[in-house]
């Protein structure tokens, strides 16, 4: 019997890279069921049908963050050999067509609901900071720092990167 594919798990996967919204093809692979050099055997096996705004490879400095952010698995031997591929939603949309299975079904559906949310939040975010602005047009500045306060929790946090080594 098939695991149920949650959405947190998909939505928890979603990487902001190059200001795309991507999976990784080993999360991927993970929620497929299926090892990773085997779902990118397919996709070069189908390479007409990935091009580059549907999937890319990392650079050697985003493998790096992403290893430091993630703790992911090492170069070399016992770890991976090449940098690892990252999908844009059409391309994990496309990847069911080169993916025959019922999990490959499933795990397309649940993964392309996850990225609908997803831009519906963003554009909910949007429409709300629109709102804003016609408020704060209306009323005068003693609404300022409330009008201020809300736009600082609304805007998306800062990625925070974490320093390295012994503090002197």
């Amino acid at each position: 019997m098939a695991l149920p594919i949650l959405r947190e798990h998909v939505e928890r996967n979603i990487l902001l890279i190059r200001g795309h919204r991507v999976m990784l093809d080993a999360d991927l692979a993970s929620l497929y069921g299926v090892p990773t050099k085997r779902l990118n055997e397919q996709v070069r096996r189908n390479k007409r049908r990935f091009p580059a705004n549907f999937m890319f490879q990392l650079t050697a400095e985003e493998v790096d963050r992403l290893r430091s952010q993630f703790a992911t698995s090492k170069t070399g031997p016992g770890g991976r050999r090449y940098r690892p591929y990252v999908f844009t939603e059409q391309g994990v949309a496309m990847l069911s067509s080169v993916l025959h299975s019922e999990r490959a079904i499933q795990v397309n559906i649940a993964i392309m609901r996850a990225f609908v949310q997803l831009r519906e939040i963003i554009g909910s975010n949007k429409g709300l900071a629109r709102r804003l602005n016609e408020l704060e047009k209306k009323y005068d500045s003693q609404f300022r720092v409330v009008f201020e306060a809300i736009r600082e929790l609304m805007a998306e946090p800062e990625p925070k990167v974490k320093r390295i080594g012994f503090k002197t």
